[in-house]
């Protein structure tokens, strides 16, 4: 073999290597967010407290205020009808991927799996290093839990979480 060909056979193998490196140990497809049916009850109460809000800010002289929770009413619409996308989540030896974000074993501390099927909770929650986003909640949709523990648990260890106030609450109201 000359050395022009020896050479080219290593790069060969060293971009495979490369490429093993970087494919997804495990990975599954789930909506971007879990979307709850609302019942028509929900956007009269809704209504109903958005315009109690704007006519208190009318009558204290507070248009900003009126202007504001005007748009978080048409936006707070416009979201709660929006269905939401299909995006891909890959687990590799680096980090996880979750559509365009990837978050890197590094930044993590901890993982929690809450699987309960009763609530219709399913959700890889990992918890970050970060001080403005300590935890991040990522669906699992129809992917086995325990495929995802079981991939994760080489990286990252389980430390159990419990579901916040706001969660729950975000949950009950239906967003």
């Amino acid at each position: 073999m000359t050395p022009d060909k020896n050479s080219h056979q290593i790069a060969k193998r060293k971009h495979a290597d490369l490429q093993k490196i970087h494919e997804p140990v495990f990975s599954w497809q789930a909506p971007e967010y879990e979307h709850f049916e609302k019942h028509p009850n929900w956007y009269w109460l809704t209504g109903a407290i958005l315009l109690a809000i704007v006519i208190y800010a009318v009558a204290t002289n507070s248009i900003l205020m009126a202007i504001t929770f005007i748009l978080i009413g048409m936006l707070g619409y416009i979201y709660a009808e929006r269905e939401p996308r299909v995006i891909r989540m890959e687990i590799n030896p680096d980090g996880i991927q979750v559509d365009k974000y990837f978050y890197e074993h590094e930044d993590i501390k901890s993982f929690w799996i809450f699987y309960e099927i009763e609530q219709g909770i399913k959700v890889l929650s990992l918890h970050s290093q970060k001080t403005f986003l300590p935890y991040i909640h990522i669906p699992v949709g129809n992917a086995n839990p325990i495929l995802i523990r079981e991939t994760l648990i080489h990286y990252l260890p389980e430390i159990k979480q419990e579901l916040t106030i706001l969660d729950r609450l975000e949950r009950l109201i239906g967003l």
